[in-house]
């Protein structure tokens, strides 16, 4: 990581799908261990950022690094050996396996064996749920938990940059506090975020900007305490008249 660099720096982004175009000059960044708000209504393309920063989706336009290395149009390996972790929207485990056995295979690869004790104790102590659970198949588990095992793999080395998806999306809230409180205590370890939010009053607690997008283009960039007040304008486009 080149000294002083952004954790991630996105400048001019634009991609489409086949026809559709879904980001126009999408530009900003994460210092590190800083947390930046991602927000949006349904189809604003903030997933589509993630996905970009991350190698899911190839770049149109524009280039994205990662501090300070150009990694646009690098497969979504490559940019996960540079520190870069991506939770997706969804349940991204295995279902068939065990809590621990999840844990422990994610572990095994990130980590090597010698890791994978201290690191179940790090992911028990963050997710005390987990623990309880940790002999139950995760297929079985209810959509909070699962959320919480796919956050748990990926922080039990915390990332230089962590790329979360909608991670509040159908959670109870007291499921979305143990969850934001585990990326509070990532970022003082020195863990850069990005959020994905459409949900964002959680997200706004903890970030310390809020990149707001409508229709695949940045309209707003700045602290939360100047953008909240005025934040449905933003998202949603001034109303008629």
């Amino acid at each position: 990581m080149t000294a002083g660099a952004p954790a991630l720096d996105v400048d001019g982004l634009s991609a489409s799908y086949g026809h559709l175009r879904a980001l126009f000059d999408v530009s900003f960044s994460v210092d590190p261990g800083a947390a930046v708000a991602l927000v949006g209504a349904n189809g604003a393309g903030k997933s589509t950022v993630a996905r970009v920063v991350t190698g899911l989706v190839p770049a149109g336009a524009g280039r994205v690094r990662i501090g300070g290395t150009d990694v646009t149009g690098r497969h979504a390996w490559e940019i996960a050996r540079r520190g870069v972790t991506h939770v997706t929207e969804g349940r991204s485990v295995f279902s068939s396996l065990t809590v621990e056995e999840n844990l422990v295979l994610t572990f095994r690869a990130t980590l090597g064996r010698a890791g994978v004790g201290a690191a179940l104790e790090r992911s028990f102590a963050a997710f005390p749920r987990l623990g309880e659970r940790r002999g139950q198949s995760a297929g079985t588990l209810s959509g909070g938990e699962q959320r919480m095992l796919a956050l748990a793999r990926a922080l039990g080395s915390p990332p230089k940059l962590l790329v979360v998806d909608e991670l509040s999306f159908g959670l109870a809230p007291v499921v979305v506090e143990q969850v934001y409180a585990a990326l509070d205590r990532v970022r003082d370890e020195g863990c850069a975020l990005l959020l994905v939010e459409q949900h964002v009053d959680r997200a706004l607690r903890l970030a310390d900007r809020v990149v707001v997008l409508r229709k695949g283009r940045v309209v707003a960039d700045g602290p939360p305490a100047e953008l909240a007040p005025k934040l449905d304008e933003l998202v949603l486009g001034p109303g008629p008249g």
